[in-house]
């Protein structure tokens, strides 16, 4: 069992920055591809950036592309969202997600479906 737990959200004006946080309980942490999603008030919940267990593959969303970076450091159990230039409509509830069974593929995954662990999220406000 894998718990996950996001940290960094709060309120940000359109134009600025935060990064969040996800602390992965997993013994062997580079043996899991990660990713963030969020969902956003009325809407389903959409794959925003993926990492494989390396590190070194990664994927984001188009909506996204240029703005958000995903990455990991594998010593300390964590995976980051960068989040720059954010927008009113970034704001959502962003969820940190896991999928084990990596170790050899070293691939990142974007459904929601692919993910056995999923975090309690955390809440990101953009105002205009």
């Amino acid at each position: 069992q894998v718990q996950l737990v996001e940290s960094g959200g709060g309120l940000v004006q359109a134009g600025g920055s935060l990064r969040l946080s996800c602390a992965a309980s997993a013994r062997t942490f580079r043996g899991y591809a990660m990713g963030w999603f969020r969902q956003a008030p009325g809407k389903e919940r959409e794959f925003v950036a993926a990492v494989s267990g390396s590190g070194r593959n990664t994927y984001s969303a188009e909506s996204v592309k240029g703005r958000f970076t995903i990455s990991r450091e594998n010593a300390e159990n964590t995976v980051y969202l960068q989040m720059n230039s954010m927008k009113p409509e970034d704001k959502a509830v962003y969820y940190c997600a896991a999928r084990g069974g990596t170790y050899l593929s070293d691939t990142y995954y974007v459904n929601l479906n692919d993910y056995n662990y999923w975090g309690q999220g955390t809440q990101v406000t953009v105002s205009s």
